[in-house]
Formats: C-alpha cells, structure tokens, sequence
C-alpha cells in the first residue's frame, strides 16, 4: 500500500479553518491562543476579556480543560479513563467521570438517529483498515477479517448510568474509540470555560470543530472558512457568518491510502465494514453544541450524497454538502444553514 500526504490521523483532520476577517472598529484588540489539544491544536479567539484576567492566565485555563478530557478520553494514554475501560473484560458497571458518561450516551443517541452509521464501537475495523494505533496491515483485509471485526462491534452493546456515573459492555470484546466526538466535546468545555470568565465573545476551534460565542466588538458575525475539499493544497470553499452556534466538518480529502489505484478512506462505514466510497467529500453541520455536530457530521459523510441529504432534510438539520462531480464540486444546504459567501 502507498501512503499517501497526509499529516493528520482521521480525528486530526484539519477540514475547516478560521478567518477572522475585519478588525474591531472600536479600537479592542482580540486575544488569540493556539496550543495543543487530544491529538491535534486549538485555536481560540477571545473578546472581552475582563480586566485582571491575562492572556496568560486564559492559555493556562484553557490547557488545563483540555489535559482533563485528554487524560478521560485518549486512546494513547494507557492510564485514560477510556483506556482503561477498553482493556476492561468484564459486563459489569465501570465507574467513570460524569463527562465520559456524557459522551457515550450522545455517541449513542447518535447512533440510533443515524441508523446505525455513527458508531464509537467502530475500533477494531479502524485498525484493521490501519487507521488506528495499530500498524497499516501489508493487503487489504479479507471479508472474514471484515466480519470478525465487525463481530466485535455494536453501540447497543454499551450502557451508561448517571447516577453514579458509569458504563458496561454487554460484550466483553467491545472498545470504544471517541475520535469522532471527543473534539467536539473538548469545544463546548472550553468554551464555556471562556463564559465562565466573564469572556463576552469568543472563537473555538479544535481540529476544525467551531463554536462561537458572541459578537466582535463592531457587531459583527464571526466568519468562518469552509476549506475546498482538495487533498494536495489549502484553499476556501466557502465562508459562513455565524454566532452562539457550532459548526463540525467531515471529510475524506486528507486522510486515506491508496493501494492498486483504488483510493481507500479513513471514513469507515460499520455496515459494510469498508472505507466509504461515494462522491460526497465534505459536510459541514451547525447545532447548538459542538458534540453533536460533531458526531452528526461524522454521520452524514458515512451516509453519503443521497442518503446524507435525505436525513438532515428529514431532521431538518442545517448542513452543508459538497459533492464531487464531473466538473468539479457541487453544493447542497440543508435546514437553515446560514448563506455562505463564495471567494472564488
């Protein structure tokens, strides 16, 4: 197999970007902050910040909200909470934080909203395709490789409980990966960390996944770049204005193989136990929290043009579609998906 340019992991993805365009017309200057966050950076953009409280002290604030969810949700900490309950063998109630127990139980509403597409029990066929920890196997998998994977998978094999929080498997062979998710959650916490300091507007973004709070001081809307969904060079597709809303992008033009001319993506379908293969490259989903963006984007890519589509007019999601044709990209808005502005 040829591996071919790709800097990220499938949950580093870097499938939008952030303009931050027009300054403040009262003279306030923004704070920006990049640091590293669960496998990828953050960005963040900050308005407002109350007097005594340092860009400093906000960079160290926010580091400590992410070294928190990593240290519950990371697949490379062997001491992780997630880790910990993957090499778990047992059916019985795992105690686990309060912000785990969150997580799982949206992975799994996802789940049943999306059919089934959406799956956190998905590891064993990430690794098998060789987008996971383990190493990228020497062919492509056999169909019973397939199926011994997907044997060992099923979000309905998983059971949270809030009080005391904790989650079991009701299949001693089920691990959960929470790439899919946990970036998205990591956006909420620190966004409200941000509010909880008296912040008035601010900007998040981890590995793509947005969430923005607030106006800039001039009263405008934060504008946020789609990236064009091409593999081999950074460019805008399209801008959105938007506030008080978050935004998750999908897409399979960074991360993949190829092997015998056939292009085989980290976008994995849990039904089929394969690589998506259609022609949508990139869907972008507005909701008020990050999370669920996050996993419904994730959702969307794995069903597809048609079916994607189908969906989110059905839940009247705001989603943003962009599918790959013979004359290059077409696009499809659903819900209420804020107007983009076109740069090129």
């Amino acid at each position: 197999m040829k591996m071919l340019p790709g800097i990220f992991r499938s949950w580093f993805v870097l499938l939008a970007f952030i303009l931050v365009l027009g300054g403040c017309s009262d003279g306030s200057k923004p704070v920006r902050l990049k640091g590293k966050a669960i496998g990828t950076y953050y960005s963040v953009v900050a308005y407002g910040v109350p007097q005594g409280i340092s860009a400093d002290d906000l960079s160290k604030g926010i580091d400590k909200v992410v070294s928190d969810i990593n240290s519950v949700m990371s697949l490379f900490e062997k001491d992780s909470e997630l880790s910990r309950f993957n090499a778990y063998q047992k059916s019985d109630w795992f105690p686990v934080s309060a912000e785990m127990e969150k997580v799982v139980q949206t992975a799994k509403d996802v789940n049943r909203e999306t059919g089934g597409v959406f799956d956190i029990t998905i590891a064993p066929l990430v690794n098998l395709w060789g987008f996971g920890p383990d190493k990228r196997p020497e062919k492509i998998p056999s169909e019973a490789e397939i199926k011994t994977a997907i044997s060992e998978m099923g979000s309905q094999y998983i059971e949270t409980r809030l009080q005391p929080p904790a989650i079991r498997k009701l299949n001693p062979d089920i691990t959960l990966d929470l790439a899919a998710i946990a970036k998205g959650y990591c956006v909420d916490k620190v966004s409200n960390w941000l509010e909880k300091q008296g912040v008035t507007a601010s900007m998040v973004e981890i590995g793509g996944e947005i969430r923005t709070r607030g106006m800039k001081p001039d009263g405008s809307l934060w504008r946020i770049a789609v990236e064009k969904p091409v593999s081999m060079e950074r460019s805008v597709e399209a801008v959105i204005a938007f506030t008080d809303k978050s935004m998750a992008t999908s897409g399979d033009y960074r991360n993949y193989f190829e092997d015998g001319g056939i292009r085989y993506s980290h976008i994995i379908d849990p039904t089929t136990g394969r690589p998506i293969s259609h022609k949508l490259v990139s869907v972008s989903v507005m909701d008020d929290t990050c999370i669920r963006a996050d996993a419904l984007a994730t959702g969307l890519m794995v069903l597809g043009p048609e079916k994607g589509v189908e969906f989110a007019k059905k839940m009247n999601l705001p989603a943003f579609f962009i599918v790959k044709t013979s004359d290059g990209f077409a696009e499809f808005v659903t819900g209420n998906f804020p107007k983009h502005e076109k740069l090129n």
